[in-house]
């Protein structure tokens, strides 16, 4: 099932067809076409009645609307100014803004395409080298799968025991610790290496109280939106479903209240967010279908009784997994490696002594950052490639993102090290 899966993806087939149509040539083949009809009734009861799933097209909703609001443009037109005079300022602006938007959005794609278009031109018209501009914009971008709300943690709650509270409480201080390592990486390199990330001088004169005051404004909108979402659910009043639904509403609110608000992009915003999330619901579709018929036929027991037979310490099996998700991040995407993923390692995981389910799925979600990254098939590497002039070349761009892989991996390590940095937030919130 593998070899087919890896076949008709080198061939160039959408993910979800090579998954569902791996599950029926597996059901031919062995004979047991049978299966399928319990296949399709895991599908209804799995993911069609799913209801935290509808989280996802409202979450992607509320992105598209605080995109269309334009507070992103304005807040980073006043970190930047405010930042010109330091080493490296705009390469840390786009890092600051993409955490305050991967705590907004959680879509990659719009994320990375957002600070792409407001931010790589002028960071290579001031003289930053093409790699460090473009592997920042990337890696900034890939946030809003790791920093709640994340559609990823979201999928991952749905497939496993626990809840969606706990993920995004659990995920919430290696997040952020990773954009900030990002940031410090930055400022080093910009001190080491200045002609990489040179100081700019702009040529606007506004004071400095005035750009702390203008960018105070406009990062209040979306304070109110991640407070909004955050606290209701953190906090227990709303669940996820309810909490992404207040999203959408304030991120509309917000549309309105700037006098932003067209029929017509309104209008995009449904249809943008029926085709991502067609998209997504797609994949867990074929990917039900093909961990069903794997089941069924018997591959999952033999496999976890593979890696069962290896009796390996729980930590060196636990870096096999990660290893193996690591690896597959190079050609599958985040929700086809959840998927398939899950099944196989979480009933091990829980058969260990000592070891926290939410600390190993929150490690899996560091672990997936670099899904994005991972040449050939790094969605953040296609998205950045549209969008970048003729004069930035795709070396640049997978070169760029290679140092920011590497800090991906050293805070795999340092959350394997360090289980507190997941479970201590969640512990003080779920305290009862």
């Amino acid at each position: 099932m593998f070899g087919l899966l890896v076949l008709g993806l080198f061939m160039g087939h959408p993910l979800a067809l090579v998954l569902g149509g791996t599950a029926v040539l597996t059901a031919v083949i062995t004979g047991k076409t049978m299966v399928l009809g319990i296949v399709i009734n895991r599908i209804f009861g799995d993911v069609l009645d799913n209801y935290t799933l509808i989280a996802i097209p409202l979450f992607v909703l509320m992105a598209r609307f605080l995109s269309d609001s334009g507070v992103t443009d304005r807040m980073f037109e006043a970190l930047r100014l405010l930042l010109s005079n330091v080493r490296g300022g705009l390469a840390l602006a786009v890092v600051f803004i993409s955490i305050l938007l991967a705590a907004t959005t959680g879509i990659i794609g719009a994320s990375i395409t957002v600070m792409g278009v407001m931010a790589l031109r002028p960071m290579l018209q001031y003289g930053y080298a093409p790699t460090l501009t473009t592997g920042v914009i990337a890696a900034s971008g890939c946030l809003g799968i790791l920093i709640p709300p994340s559609i990823m943690l979201i999928l991952m709650a749905s497939y496993s025991p626990l809840t969606v509270g706990d993920l995004f409480a659990g995920s919430m201080i290696p997040g952020v610790l990773l954009g900030l390592s990002y940031a410090v990486y930055v400022y080093v390199i910009s001190v080491f290496r200045p002609d990489l990330a040179p100081a700019v001088q702009p040529d606007e004169k506004i004071s400095r109280p005035a750009l702390i005051r203008m960018l105070l404004i406009e990062a209040l909108p979306p304070l109110v939106l991640i407070f909004g979402i955050l606290g209701s659910l953190l906090a227990g009043i709303a669940t996820a479903t309810e909490a992404s639904a207040i999203g959408a509403g304030l991120a509309l609110l917000i549309v309105i209240m700037r006098g932003r608000f067209r029929l017509r992009t309104f209008y995009g915003a449904m249809l943008e967010t029926g085709r991502t999330s067609a998209m997504i619901l797609f994949i867990v579709v074929g990917a039900t279908a093909f961990t069903g018929v794997f089941n069924i036929t018997g591959g999952l027991r033999a496999t976890q009784e593979i890696i069962r037979a290896l009796d390996m310490e729980p930590w060196l099996l636990i870096t096999m997994m990660m290893f193996i998700v690591f690896i597959l991040g190079a050609f599958l995407d985040w929700t086809g490696i959840v998927l398939l993923s899950f099944p196989i390692f979480l009933p091990i995981v829980q058969e260990m002594e000592g070891v926290s389910l939410l600390w190993f799925v929150v490690l899996m979600a560091v672990v997936l950052q670099t899904s994005f990254l991972t040449p050939p098939f790094g969605y953040a590497l296609f998205y950045l490639r549209a969008i970048a002039p003729k004069e930035v070349r795709t070396g640049h761009i997978i070169r760029g993102v290679m140092p920011f892989i590497g800090l991906i991996v050293a805070m795999c390590v340092l959350v394997a090290a360090f289980p507190p940095l997941v479970e201590w937030l969640p512990s003080v919130l779920y305290a009862n």
